[in-house]
């Protein structure tokens, strides 16, 4: 095996923080850096995405912002629109079958998706494809040849099949298929690298194997990132918890505030996952929260204004910082609040629906319930509230509408 330079380790060090690199750690990436660059060949980095929910939030971010690493140091990326894995649903981490989704769904899904990646990584110079493409061209003999690629006891090895199996829940013949398909865009476009978060540990390997199986002597890298867990510091983050959620269309305001209401837990694991700040900067941090020298809300309003710059501009960011710290601070009320003219009584949960504050009934009820719903500075006790008067309303922490008649 040729030496591998330094130069291309310390490249692979620092692309590949926070990653798992299977199977070879560090080692194997600086070995595929060196060899792209010493034969002028770009590697190939995968990363495929079922649009099964239109908006990405910033836990999608932290796979995108490693692409953009290597995007900058001439790699090519290849963006895989699930248009037919997508139709399965991947059952990875879920209790249950998915719903699959129609081609209708898949395609607006997929428009947004990309509008939404453009904020993170250029888009003029990635490779999109859609796995529908070969998959859907696949004869039933070609079908055959991926499945006999492996058994059942290999497939049953994964953990969220293990557990429904073991709970006596459904597991649809059809699911199999999702990994195996998944695995096989590997090799219909030639990956050298393939990303993913750590629930996808089975599907991103599996892809090794069958890559290996369809006669490529170099199977791809895998490199794993960690989910981020969403506001309340529990659950990862998911549009499925919306209140939870800090999504790349949530406005200026709103994405500074949820930044701010993260638990203090999260502030490390937050700089290193979604900023650009140093190792050393952030270990400083680190640091400073486990002895008390510093203030956790000024390292997150510091945070909350990277966040917010990057994907809203910086006059946005600093509007931002100035409302937040003016509403929830000074526990004043926003210059700009929008009115409603309520021409009659109306409950508080259709209401709060109406102005989007909230994104369900669920939603709006947890709110409640968590005391997070005030009129004229007064928590609504119950979701039956009926709002007949004038006056101020206000959801959350950064959410008010002044209420006429």
């Amino acid at each position: 095996m040729t030496e591998i330079r330094e130069e291309f380790i310390k490249q692979a060090e620092k692309i590949g923080r926070s990653c798992e690199i299977l199977p070879g750690g560090v080692q194997e990436l600086a070995q595929k850096l060196q060899y792209a660059h010493d034969n002028n060949k770009p590697l190939r980095i995968k990363l495929g995405m079922d649009p099964t929910r239109p908006d990405l939030h910033l836990g999608h971010t932290v796979v995108m912002r490693k692409l953009r690493e290597f995007q900058k140091l001439g790699h090519k990326i290849v963006l895989i629109i699930g248009g037919a894995t997508a139709m399965i649903g991947d059952p990875s981490g879920k209790s249950e079958t998915r719903p699959a989704l129609t081609k209708e769904q898949v395609d607006i899904n997929a428009k947004t998706y990309f509008e939404q990646i453009s904020k993170v990584i250029d888009v003029t110079d990635v490779e999109v494809r859609n796995n529908a493409d070969w998959l859907h061209s696949m004869s039933f003999t070609d079908l055959l040849k991926l499945a006999s690629q492996i058994t059942v006891a290999q497939m049953m090895t994964r953990d969220d099949f293990a557990k429904r199996y073991s709970e006596g829940k459904p597991i649809a013949i059809h699911e199999f298929f999702y990994p195996l398909m998944q695995a096989y865009d590997s090799v219909a476009i030639d990956a050298d690298i393939e990303f993913g978060g750590t629930d996808q540990r089975f599907n991103t390997l599996l892809g090794r194997d069958i890559q290996e199986a369809y006669g490529r002597k170099y199977p791809q890298l895998v490199m794993l990132l960690p989910l981020i867990e969403g506001t309340d510091g529990v659950v990862k983050m998911s549009k499925t918890y919306p209140e939870h959620c800090i999504t790349l269309t949530d406005t200026a305001n709103d994405m500074f505030g949820k930044v701010m209401s993260i638990p203090d837990t999260l502030i490390v694991k937050y700089y290193e996952l979604l900023t650009d700040v140093e190792n050393d900067e952030i270990k400083k941090i680190h640091d400073n929260l486990e002895n008390n020298s510093v203030n956790p809300r000024d390292l997150k309003l510091q945070l909350a204004h990277i966040i917010t710059e990057e994907y809203h501009g910086k006059e946005m960011a600093d509007k931002a910082q100035e409302a937040f710290i003016n509403v929830v601070s000074n526990k004043g009320i926003p210059d700009d609040i929008q009115e409603y003219n309520l021409v009659e009584s109306k409950n508080i949960l259709d209401l709060l629906l109406e102005l989007n504050f909230i994104q369900s009934k669920g939603e709006g009820k947890r709110l409640i319930q968590g005391g997070g719903v005030k009129f004229e500075g007064e928590k609504i006790a119950e979701p039956t509230f009926l709002v007949e008067n004038a006056g101020i309303i206000q959801a959350g922490k950064r959410k008010f509408v002044k209420i006429v008649r």
